[in-house]
């Protein structure tokens, strides 16, 4: 047989099994780290362990939708609702309907179950709005009499400021003068439809003499006067005022100007007509902005109809002095951001930034993603659930797995010895690595383990050890034919590979399919099965293989000792193999 080429690796690293340990090492103890450090070193759980919150949601019949409430409605909404749940980061929610017009929903413990049932009934009016003013978010003072116009006014009017004092209002701070010496009101003043008074005023009120190329702003209807006396008397330093003025604006009509506050209570603003429609929205996400440094934002694709609304006012604003180059986004009556517009945002894609959390910007993306529900509903009832009888199965699942998993402890140290050490030992790496994964997820992803899923991971154990068991009997195999323990690790390695390979595949396509064809608890069983599937892998390939190749060249285990597991004399062992004896064909070529 010709000697094996110089500097060639083996299979699985034999050349340097101590590198491949370090590194899965250092990864079991970045994720131990990363466990800890988030504060969590629990697993979520699922509400049939932990318990939560039930309420039960009623359709509402809608003037002029007499037959709204029916069977598709009502399952269209059970699907937005299970998308929004779960786009919470709440995994084994269950949202159900109950007879003609009634839908369940079960929000596991942990879950903020105020915001989840915000999330789920909100039929989520979006509107992107001009905006035409804007002011601190506290009550403006009393106004007081005085001339609110930009400097060349000033200088026209002036015979006439006593006048105009009269008519004019003041006392916003929206009424400050920009740093073009403009004043801002002048947006709500550009057209007789927004101040009917301003024609009779020989034509100067919101006319002046200006650049005849210079734009327009929008005209807005409705009375001035009120609106800027709306805003000052605004309040948006408390969310009970927040609420009311968010009440008072989704109410108010597309057409219509509204004084609206930002969700943060930071600002006040009054805002033109509706430009682009909420619908007008095709997708949503929430992403974080690693390259100008943003932070969380989310991502906006537009319809082909929202897109080239969306070109058209961006690019009006994009001509106007601030604040009127900027547009709210109006989500439900609040102003959820009001970014400024230097040119025309065509293409069908735009981003809302400003100061996201990972969680608001979630949050927003999934309501817009997911579209409004066809029905309005009522929360009728909201009960908790208890977890008493999940706990008394998950204790019964946890005794009969711990019998399990001590009767193969029982077989590992009766039948292999020596080997149990490298199979209880890679069985501890998968069950930490098991673990604190599904903790990072329950933090990340909000993954919560249910009692299916408590199933695939006992399930997973006899995978796990099935693999081990393989290579064990490859390498003895390899040892009855003759050779000694550091040849037949590594001959007996990739046939074991490929078989130990064979059955994850099949164990992970099972799961796959479960996971895909599946909904609710059985979908807990077979992501944990599919996971633990893949350590599986990992923890063979990675620490198992690595492991055996050192213990290879220990005297105890290298020598056969009795308590070694490869003893020549249990193992039936044939005389050594001899170069000038060596068959030149494998005595049995199967593999099993």
């Amino acid at each position: 047989m010709a000697a094996p080429k110089k500097g060639r690796r083996s299979p699985g690293g034999q050349g340097r099994p101590g590198r491949v340990l370090a590194l899965i090492l250092i990864a079991m103890v970045a994720l131990i780290g990363g466990m800890f450090a988030s504060g969590d070193t629990t697993p979520r759980l699922g509400i049939d362990l932990a318990g939560g919150t039930s309420f039960t949601l009623e359709a509402k019949n809608e003037p002029g939708k007499p037959n709204a409430i029916n069977k598709t409605n009502m399952d269209t909404a059970v699907g937005i609702m299970d998308r929004r749940v779960n786009g919470l980061g709440v995994s084994e929610s269950e949202v159900q309907t109950q007879g003609a017009k009634h839908i369940i929903v079960n929000i596991p413990k942990g879950t903020n179950a105020k915001q989840a049932r915000q999330q789920v009934g909100t039929t989520a009016k979006l509107g992107f709005r001009p905006v035409l003013t804007s002011a601190p978010g506290v009550k403006s003072p009393e106004p007081k009499p005085s001339a609110s116009v930009g400097d060349k006014d000033k200088a026209k009017d002036k015979g006439d400021k006593s006048k105009d004092d009269k008519t004019k209002p003041s006392g916003s701070p929206s009424a400050t003068a920009s740093p073009q010496g403009r004043a801002v009101t002048d947006a709500l003043k550009a057209n007789p439809a927004v101040d009917p008074s301003a024609p009779a005023k020989d034509g100067k009120a919101g006319s002046d003499k200006k650049d005849p190329k210079a734009p327009t702003p929008t005209p807005v209807p409705g009375d001035v006067a009120a609106l800027q006396k709306q805003l000052a008397a605004l309040d948006c330093s408390t969310p009970a005022s927040r609420a009311k003025a968010s009440e008072a604006a989704a109410a108010a009509k597309a057409s219509d100007p509204i004084v609206a506050c930002k969700t943060d209570g930071s600002a006040k603003e009054i805002l033109g007509p509706v430009a682009v429609e909420g619908t007008g929205v095709d997708k949503a996400s929430a992403v974080i902005d690693t390259q100008q440094g943003k932070g969380w934002i989310v991502q906006l694709k537009f319809t082909k109809d929202g897109a080239k609304k969306f070109a058209d006012v961006t690019g009006k604003l994009a001509t106007q002095q601030p604040p009127q180059n900027q547009f709210a986004i109006v989500l439900d009556g609040e102003v959820v951001s009001d970014p400024s517009v230097t040119s025309s945002i065509a293409g069908g894609q735009a981003e809302i930034s400003g100061g996201f959390t990972q969680e608001s910007s979630r949050d927003l993306a999934n309501v817009l993603s997911y579209g409004a529900l066809p029905l309005s509903f009522d929360v009728v009832n909201e009960t908790t659930v208890s977890p008493a009888l999940g706990g008394e199965q998950l204790r019964a699942g946890l005794i009969a797995g711990a019998i399990g998993l001590i009767l193969v402890v029982i077989y590992l140290v009766a039948y292999y010895r020596g080997l149990a050490l490298v199979a209880l030992a890679s069985l501890l790496v998968s069950a930490i690595l098991t673990y604190t994964i599904m903790v990072l997820l329950g933090i990340a992803l909000g993954f919560a383990l249910n009692l299916p899923a408590v199933c695939g991971a006992i399930v997973a154990i006899g995978i796990t050890a099935d693999s081990f068991i393989v290579y064990f009997e490859r390498i003895r195999d390899e040892i009855r034919e003759g050779r000694s323990l550091r040849p037949a690790v590594e001959r007996g390695w990739p046939r074991a590979r490929r078989t130990i390979l064979v059955s994850d595949f099949v164990s992970f396509l099972a799961a796959a399919v479960l996971f895909v064809v599946t909904v609710g608890k059985v979908q807990g069983f077979a992501f944990t099965l599919g996971l633990t599937t893949l350590l599986d892998v990992v923890v063979v390939f990675f620490f198992t293989k690595p492991l055996m190749t050192i213990l290879a060249r220990r005297k105890f285990f290298a020598s056969g000792h009795p308590w070694s597991g490869l003893d020549p004399k249990r193992l039936g062992v044939k005389p050594p193999l001899r170069a000038s004896r060596r068959p030149a064909a494998p005595v049995d070529p199967k593999e099993a």
